[in-house]
């Protein structure tokens, strides 16, 4: 079983790595593009309008030949995990690895994270199905290499078993634990090859807060904790509204979703795209000013529902990590000037907006403290981050906020 599992995360962390490669030229391209036309006045306009308009078109049209291939994923690794719902076929890889790579290359507020936890997931359930397995240790491969997926996405061996046990399964099992490590691990290593195995987002040594900052970090906890709440019920009723919208084809109205995204796109290209660059802005210590950060804040706070709702392959997590980057920003641009000269960095606290936003909406802390600490090499602000994503969870448990994945599972299995 463990030897299968390794073998098969061999192939999670090459579709891993060259899924992340290819966005980065496809990134590359795109801006040499929109670089390439600036200044040409309204063409300057249509071609990034265009480009994502088209892109999510494809995409969108690509996705709606396999079931559950539009979307992150993520919910039907669960459902299976579950009992709710059938792995999916060799079908699946082709159509996620395209689909995602059109859709978040063109510009979409998406994230890669989806698209290689399902493929990955597709993967373990294959090898199982062909090496002969029985059908309870299909499921566990298909879980595990799920969680190798997510390691492969963000360099993230430990986040990758976290996910598994925490948010998948919601339970800590000896065997599964250890079948996810094997593969979370192997998959990092063959991912490394192709993209490194740097973190995603290395930040220089960031001193450890003092302990006084602490009551601090619990307050933003809770701020995050509402955000991530008021998030998971944005992108929930833009897909409800969507879903009335019974008399536009899905195809136009993800071409319309990917018009209005270009037009961001061609304002400034940080509002748009999964949100790396924007991220590693912030957390290189170049936070831009309060009013710049306030509207980049609240444009990729719609963008990323409303790219959601285009149907296309795509994940939820990158596009969280960079919001939760621009509220860490923001909230230390907000306090530091009554905050003494020894007090935590914004780098410090875009690094623990990423955990507790994203800890708001999935509800999963320990893999959101452990992915931003592997993304970022930040192990000194291991205290802050346990605090401020106890609060994040606290907050978004009073306000009744149901977890993002709960969510989408239910609402995957409620529609034919």
């Amino acid at each position: 079983m463990f030897a299968v599992a390794a073998a098969a995360s061999c192939l999670v962390g090459v579709i891993g790595g060259g899924f992340r490669w290819c966005l980065e030229q496809a990134d590359r391209l795109r801006g040499s593009l929109l670089e390439a036309t600036a200044g040409l006045g309204v063409v300057s306009w249509l071609v990034p309008i265009a480009l994502t308009a088209v892109g999510a078109a494809v995409a969108c049209a690509i996705a709606q030949r396999v079931p559950h291939a539009a979307g992150s994923g993520i919910q039907h690794v669960e459902a299976v995990w579950r009992q709710e719902s059938e792995a999916r076929s060799l079908w699946l890889l082709p159509t996620k690895f395209t689909g995602g790579l059109i859709a978040i290359g063109s510009g979409l507020v998406l994230g890669r994270e989806g698209p290689i936890v399902h493929m990955g997931a597709s993967i373990g359930f294959l090898t199982g199905r062909h090496t002969g397995l029985d059908a309870k240790d299909a499921r566990l491969l298909h879980t595990a290499l799920g969680g190798a997926g997510l390691a492969a996405a963000f360099t993230a061996p430990l986040g990758g078993l976290l996910f598994v046990c925490e948010e998948v399964t919601a339970s800590i099992r000896p065997r599964l634990v250890l079948l996810t490590l094997v593969s979370t691990v192997v998959a990092v290593a063959c991912s490394g090859v192709i993209v490194g195995g740097a973190p995603v987002f290395p930040v220089p040594g960031i001193p450890t807060p003092p302990l006084w900052m602490l009551p601090v970090f619990l307050l933003f906890g809770v701020t995050a904790g509402a955000l991530g709440a008021a998030y998971s019920a944005l992108v929930v009723r833009t897909l409800e509204a969507c879903d009335r919208l019974t008399r536009v084809p899905l195809v136009v109205r993800a071409a319309v979703i990917g018009a209005v995204v270009g037009a961001l796109m061609a304002v400034d290209p940080l509002l748009a795209g999964g949100g790396d660059p924007l991220s590693e802005r912030l957390l290189a210590a170049g936070a831009p000013t309060s009013a710049l950060l306030v509207t980049y804040l609240a444009v990729r706070f719609v963008a990323g529902p409303l790219s959601y709702a285009a149907a296309t392959p795509g994940g939820l997590f990158a596009p969280l990590l960079a919001l939760g980057a621009l509220w860490g920003a923001l909230a230390h641009a907000l306090v530091s000037p009554l905050l003494p000269a020894d007090a935590a960095g914004a780098a410090a606290f875009a690094v623990v907006g990423m955990a507790a936003l994203f800890t708001g909406v999935v509800r999963a802390p320990l893999t959101g403290i452990v992915l931003a600490m592997e993304m970022t090499g930040a192990d000194t602000l291991l205290v802050p981050l346990l605090l401020t994503c106890f609060s994040a969870t606290m907050t978004a448990d009073w306000v009744e906020s149901e977890p993002i994945y709960d969510s989408l599972r239910r609402r995957m299995l409620e529609r034919p």
